[in-house]
């Protein structure tokens, strides 16, 4: 697909890998809609966008709450008279252990709220928007000729991670919507990629302690972060190369060797 005047939607727009994406895609002439839930971060990404060359459209949406994306993917189409790619990128973490033990006595557990939190944003949230980005798609007679897009952020935690249970698990369900949606949309000349990033130089990464990044580091054969214009990169190849469909970039570094 030329990106070149298409429209894409990134969940998770307003900031750190999404925007990242957007730049990337704005750089090369594409119409952005981005979906987040802070205001200020969504028109600094605009800005930054129209800036690199490209169009940009700022949309507040709570993704895990589905009138509200019925709603705006709805607008999207309005705005801008059709859809052609998703990223569903938007995500949250809320690390802990599943029990805590000591000296034989119940310390904590990881609670209810923990867990659904995560699985609301990154799983649900990934299902709803991939749904109206994909029932928009399927309806509108230039996708056929054109092809559509929809790209899913899992992670190398994927394959599980301790002190991460819901995290790996929203990771793994999100990779395996890739196969089943691959196989289900193709038909409407809609593709579906995956990637899956290790550990990425981001704001967050930015805050961690020396030792904790070498600690990390000490895992990964490449023995350095990836960049975010790195995981731009691998979402611009999905998007440009019309053969891809139903398989994961696995983007960590060599970490799973």
């Amino acid at each position: 697909m030329e990106i070149n005047n298409r429209v894409f939607a990134i969940t998770g727009g307003g900031q750190g890998l999404g925007r990242a994406m957007a730049l990337d895609l704005a750089a090369t002439g594409a119409q952005l809609a981005l979906i987040d839930l802070d205001e200020n971060k969504l028109s600094e990404s605009v800005d930054l966008c129209q800036q690199a060359g490209g169009k940009a459209r700022s949309y507040l949406c709570d993704i895990t709450d589905e009138p509200s994306v019925e709603a705006v993917f709805q607008q999207i189409k309005r705005d801008f008279g059709e859809l052609n790619g998703l990223i569903n990128n938007a995500g949250l973490m809320r690390d802990g252990m599943l029990i805590k033990v000591k000296d034989g006595e119940l310390v904590s557990k990881m609670s209810h709220q923990q867990w659904q939190s995560v699985v609301d944003v990154n799983l649900t949230g990934a299902f709803l928007c991939g749904r109206e980005a994909a029932a928009i798609m399927a309806t509108q007679p230039q996708t056929k000729e054109q092809g559509g897009v929809i790209i899913n952020i899992s992670s190398v935690s994927r394959a599980g991670n301790m002190g991460q249970t819901n995290y790996s698990s929203t990771k793994a369900g999100v990779a395996t919507m890739v196969v089943s949606w691959a196989g289900e949309l193709a038909r409407y000349g809609i593709r579906v990629g995956g990637i899956a990033p290790g550990v990425i130089a981001t704001d967050m990464t930015a805050q961690m302690k020396p030792e904790a990044i070498d600690r990390m580091l000490q895992v990964v054969p490449l023995k350095r972060l990836g960049t975010q214009q790195e995981l731009a990169h691998s979402a611009r190849y999905i998007i440009e190369n019309d053969f891809f469909t139903g398989r994961i970039i696995e983007m960590d570094g060599g970490l799973r060797i």
